[in-house]
């Protein structure tokens, strides 16, 4: 049957096809929308470029050919189809006059892509011919069987098409469909093809969905520089060579994001490096340097690939005594300086190396003129201190990117950009492996770069004193001058140039502060235990006094009486009722205001941004926690002191047999350990 008139969605059979259709909606948006021709087309060719962002059994695909056929001139699509299936596929026995079949009366400009698909598992891969009709907008997968070289022939069991289709009677209305082609024959294998429901309900949602947004990333295509087919099955070996580090993992943090994040890290360097050869002519594997290793498992791993090279941070962690000897880890503070040039190594690494990431292409630049740099971007630093946003089009992340592209061109690098495969917000990685002068050239391009350091560290000191009140947003490439700082005061200018000129010789900058080997803890534990007192009293009774409507407590063996469990407010308006040195001294705490109340989960929810009166009347009813909520500790039982007994005008709505909490100073029993 046809879709019902008014409906946003409809299932239509018929004789040979399978079809689906979804309403295409029309987002309002400021500036003209997009006509949905061009956002169908961006959609499709997302799903024909990267099908692992909509099917997470893929690892991606390989785009082998793409031809244009122009119909328009000599009026016969299907002989010019045929020319080129006979370029692309030279193997192909039979089906070109099937495939004329599906073309439609009417044709004036195709396009015809050949890509292979990659599965994650150990599944082989699947050549497809993607056929796309500008003029009926139509988008037909179709699947090749055998070697498109020798013999090969058009599968029909997993052809399907995405078609865009305006609604006549209604020209505000566009239409998005999936057909199958042969719907009975359909062959799901689970991984390059699933179930046909999941063509109808979860790719054609995502297809109507990217369509409606029409949006171009700012950033690279993810392993936009290597073979994603090597990239997936190093990957694969190098998970199962580490995957026991996981369950030995002595460090705080999450072990399943660090290892597995560095080994997709290290697989990218290894196939990355192993390109570099093949291109290069080289028989030795390539040296390295990790600047700031961390826990030092990349350089473990990279070592143990046969990479000869070692890490260096400011800080000891357990783990590294677990590697061997062979594995070269240093503990030592990293200055910018003459001191750190490594002019013995191939590459330099700046793996999440935080302060010491815009100076990765300098050290690497100035170490030698073969050496190339590997820099991961995590946290926003300039040459001296935090980095300051002058790209107010764009967000932090894609401007601080673009100052780090910025610092590799000065040197002298061709900075080239791609996204990883890992498990983490921050994913775009920066490679300078060619320079851009000759090595003649080296004396001029190292004073660029010590010009450069100068007015970058000028004008952090500026917007730091406030010698200026804003920093003009106008991004230069090499910045030669000092349009970014240009209300500076000369006086500040000459007094940083004198000292600059002083150190030149040993320190490149003065006043950079290297990470202090001890660190501190910042997440509100160690703020005095009268100032978080005062904070979660004078919040609570805040809470308090917004609702007044009492909670009749269901449970008679508890509190039998009316509890207040208050009202709720914005984070905002929370840290409205402190006073500026509490807010101040907050501020200096990773997490702030927000943290200090996440910490006492016995009295607080924080959730979406609201803070409210833990209910504790509801921990029996409710047993799944709403996201953003933080589960109570374990080994708390009787431990501390029940908050709510002390301190809320009503006592505590459990009794003191069901409440974790001591109800007064003879129920506390000592802290057992947690279990790990």
């Amino acid at each position: 049957g046809g879709r019902a008139r008014g409906s946003a969605r409809s299932v239509r059979m018929a004789a040979m096809a399978m079809e689906r259709e979804l309403l295409l909606p029309l987002l309002p948006t400021p500036a003209a929308p997009s006509p949905p021709p061009a956002g169908f087309w961006a959609a499709v060719a997302v799903w024909t470029a990267r099908p692992q962002v909509a099917n997470r059994r893929l690892s991606g695909c390989r785009l082998q050919a793409e031809r244009e056929v122009d119909c328009s001139a000599c009026g016969s699509a299907a002989a010019e189809l045929r020319e080129v299936l006979a370029e692309l596929l030279p193997g192909l026995e039979a089906g070109a006059e099937a495939l004329e079949l599906l073309l439609p009366p009417r044709v004036e400009r195709l396009k015809v892509v050949l890509r292979t698909v990659i599965p994650k598992a150990g599944a082989a891969t699947c050549t497809e011919m993607v056929l796309q009709d500008f003029l009926n907008n139509t988008a037909t997968f179709i699947p090749i069987d055998g070697q498109i070289a020798e013999s090969c022939t058009f599968k029909k069991n997993n052809m399907y098409r995405l078609k865009l289709r305006h609604d006549k009677e209604d020209e505000s209305s566009w239409f998005i469909s999936i057909s199958i082609l042969y719907p009975e024959e359909w062959d799901a294998d689970g991984i390059l093809y699933p179930k046909t429901a999941w063509l109808t309900d979860v790719l054609l949602t995502k297809i109507v969905k990217w369509s409606a947004e029409n949006k171009k990333s700012s950033f690279k295509s993810t392993l936009s520089l290597i073979p994603v087919e090597k990239y997936s099955q190093y990957y694969r070996n190098l998970k199962a060579k580490y995957k026991e580090i996981v369950k030995i993992w002595p460090e705080v943090t999450n072990p399943e994001k660090f290892v597995y994040e560095d080994v997709a890290i290290a697989t990218y360097l290894l196939i990355l490096w192993e390109e570099e050869r093949a291109e290069k002519g080289l028989t030795d594997k390539q040296s390295f340097i990790d600047l700031g290793c961390g826990n030092g498992l990349l350089v473990h791993i990279l070592t143990n690939e046969g990479h000869p090279g070692r890490g260096i941070d400011v800080r000891k962690r357990k783990i590294w005594d677990m590697y061997g000897p062979q594995t070269r880890l240093e503990e030592c503070a990293i200055t910018p300086s003459d001191d750190f040039l490594f002019p013995e190594v191939d590459w330099i690494i700046g793996n999440h190396s935080d302060e010491l990431t815009p100076w990765i292409p300098i050290v690497a630049a100035r170490s030698s003129y073969s050496c190339r740099y590997f820099v991961l971007p995590c946290c926003f630093y300039d040459f001296y201190g935090k980095y300051c946003r002058r790209e107010p089009k764009n967000t932090q992340y894609r401007a601080y990117l673009n100052f780090i592209t910025e610092v590799g061109s000065v040197c002298g690098f061709k900075v080239e950009e791609d996204c990883l495969r890992i498990p983490s917000t921050k994913r775009v990685c920066l490679i300078g492996n060619q320079r851009t002068y000759p090595l003649s050239s080296e004396e001029r391009l190292d004073e660029e770069r010590t010009q450069y350091i100068r007015e970058r560290y000028s004008c952090t000191l500026g917007t730091e004193n406030k010698h200026f009140s804003e920093v003009i947003a106008s991004p230069s490439l090499f910045a030669p001058d000092m349009k970014h700082c240009s209300n500076a005061s000369d006086s500040m200018v000459q007094d940083t140039s004198a000292e600059m000129n002083s150190l030149a010789s040993s320190k490149w900058l003065a006043g950079f502060q290297p990470r202090e080997k001890i660190q501190k803890v910042r997440n509100c534990a160690a703020l005095p235990r009268d100032f978080t007192d005062d904070v979660v009293l004078q919040v609570a009774k805040e809470l308090l006094k917004i609702s007044q409507e009492s909670f009749k407590n269901s449970n008679d063996e508890d509190n039998a009486g009316n509890w207040n469990k208050g009202g709720s407010l914005p984070l905002k308006n929370v840290a409205d009722l402190l006073d500026s040195s509490a807010l101040q001294r907050l501020k200096n705490e990773c997490g702030g205001l927000k943290t200090l109340l996440r910490n006492n989960c016995q009295v607080f929810e924080v959730a979406r941004g609201q803070v409210q009166i833990r209910d504790w009347t509801k921990e029996q009813q409710a047993r799944k926690q709403s996201p953003g909520t933080r589960k109570m500790p374990l080994n708390t039982s009787k431990s501390r002191l029940c908050w709510f007994f002390l301190n809320h005008p009503d006592g505590c709505p459990r009794n003191a047999e069901k409440c974790p909490f001591a109800h007064g100073t003879e129920e506390l029993r000592p802290r057992t350990a947690a279990l790990k």
